[in-house]
């Protein structure tokens, strides 16, 4: 899909860190103990400086919490070395920095600046995995057959030296021209591998292109951008390292899992009418998953599918257990047991993970520490996905309502990707996608969904922060 720009004023976001009440400065006493920290040595793990791992994020990231190296094994299948930030290492239990990360939960993005979780000495730097200097890991070691099933898993604290500071669109276009670097060669191969493998089980992934504002100047840019395929394929060895995790728990009898239900019966028939009226094929037997990867987003009909997909995608949580294993293990998106482990810098929960998953490979007791957090975190990781999401969806908001404020009584080309019927509460209408400027909102009138239609700004409201259309009125 193209990407879709346009340029808005200056917009103040600080507006939105103090309606949310966001994280501001660290105190003193956490500062002190991340500078302290940061100065230290953590005690060596096994000496891995030789594998040359390479990290692959966005372009502008300085959190870097994974790296990675892929090679074959001897005899078929493949070696999916990952390392992951020790974070467990530079901070300290009990203390005023981990008493100041429970309160932010993990790190929140806004155009203006992130809310970090760590001080940015520890996260922008001494734990961060940058290339050309040693730092402290926990290096995932999981052999694939060759059909990418997990054959054995291996996980250890490590010293690391990355290689490279790599980003999705640098090593697509490296992709595209078959001169990827040996450590992410295979990337591409057992990204496709493992997908398939998740289309079987029955796994759900949704490219939706996702609104991003960018800094441009004096302004912002409002941009639409999907996800490039070596970020796809990136985010399967991570899917890989999760569901690891999650199999160590459960047969360990302890941790913590990213959990969601099952799509509903009803609601995969409901996805189902919606196909046949877009004009999306459902071949007899085939899975959801299946279907929503055949789907071209960068089309109204099916970015309007792939909207009415994402229902199926409800109830994420997080479920500590200690024990017997909890009623529900799996994740429906994933079609499988699953946990987060990989993100520690930015995501409060995969420290205290980590180290269970540290203690059970080595058969060892999990430290009391990380024990005693374990049913604390799906409240603290809940209170803070609110908190990240409504702060991402106010700056949309607001971006919009800015950048449309002086357009209101014009129309626009826009596709409906949702509708709904009338009730007490408000008109009947849905949602509409416009492509120049990359908006979505909602939009009252009788929508036909999936169709390109010609709609009237009647309100953009950035003290609000609303956005409305109309279709069909006079």
């Amino acid at each position: 899909m193209p990407m879709k720009r346009v340029l808005a004023p200056r917009i103040d976001f600080s507006v939105l860190r103090r309606e949310l009440k966001l994280p501001g400065e660290f105190p003193a006493e956490a500062a002190a103990e991340a500078e302290a920290a940061a100065r230290q040595t953590p005690a060596p793990g096994v000496d891995q400086r030789d594998v040359p791992f390479v990290t692959v994020d966005p372009v502008t990231s300085r959190d870097l919490d994974q790296a990675m190296h892929l090679s074959r094994r001897a005899g078929g299948g493949f070696q999916v070395r990952y390392a992951i930030a020790d974070v467990a290492s530079f901070v300290r239990p009990g203390g005023p920095l981990e008493t100041e990360t429970w309160a932010r939960g993990q790190t929140i993005y806004l155009p203006d600046g992130r809310i970090p979780l760590h001080p940015p000495v520890l996260s922008e730097g001494a734990v961060s995995l940058f290339p050309d200097v040693d730092r402290a890991a926990v290096v995932w070691t999981i052999n694939l057959d060759a059909d990418g099933a997990i054959a054995d898993v291996r996980l250890e604290r490590a010293t690391v030296r990355s290689r490279a500071k790599l980003d999705y669109v640098g090593i697509q276009g490296l992709a595209d021209t078959g001169r990827l670097p040996e450590p992410i060669a295979l990337l591409p191969e057992l990204g496709e591998l493992l997908a398939a493998r998740a289309a079987e089980r029955g796994a759900v992934n949704l490219p939706l292109p996702e609104q991003e504002i960018e800094p441009d100047g004096d302004g912002w840019r409002l941009e639409l951008r999907a996800p490039v395929p070596m970020e796809e394929h990136n985010a399967q060895i991570s899917l890989l390292t999760g569901m690891a995790a999650a199999t160590l728990m459960l047969r360990g009898g302890i941790g913590l899992l990213r959990t969601m239900p099952a799509a509903r019966p009803e609601a995969v028939d409901k996805l189902r009418a919606a196909a046949g009226s877009l004009g999306v094929a459902w071949p007899s037997g085939a899975s959801v998953g299946a279907v929503v990867a055949s789907v071209d987003p960068a089309t109204p009909r099916g970015a309007a599918f792939l909207d009415q997909a994402a229902e199926l995608l409800r109830g994420a949580a997080y479920t500590a257990f200690d024990g017997s294993p909890p009623a529900e293990t799996g994740h429906g998106g994933v079609g499988a047991p699953y946990a987060h482990v990989t993100a520690p810098l930015r995501r409060l929960a995969d420290r205290y993970a980590t180290e269970t998953c540290l203690a059970l490979f080595s058969a060892g007791e999990v430290p009391a520490w990380a024990r005693e957090a374990l049913p604390r975190l799906p409240k603290a990781m809940a209170d803070s996905d609110r908190m990240a999401g409504g702060a991402a969806r106010s700056a949309v908001d607001l971006t919009e309502a800015v950048l449309l404020e002086p357009r209101v009584g014009e129309t626009f080309d826009a596709g409906v990707v949702d509708v709904d019927a009338a009730s007490h509460h408000r008109p009947a209408g849905g949602t509409v996608a416009v492509d120049q400027p990359a908006v979505r909102a909602r939009c009252v009138g009788s929508l036909p969904l999936g169709e390109r239609i010609s709609v009237r700004l009647d309100t953009a409201d950035p003290v609000a922060r609303k956005v409305l259309f109309s279709y069909g009125s006079e």
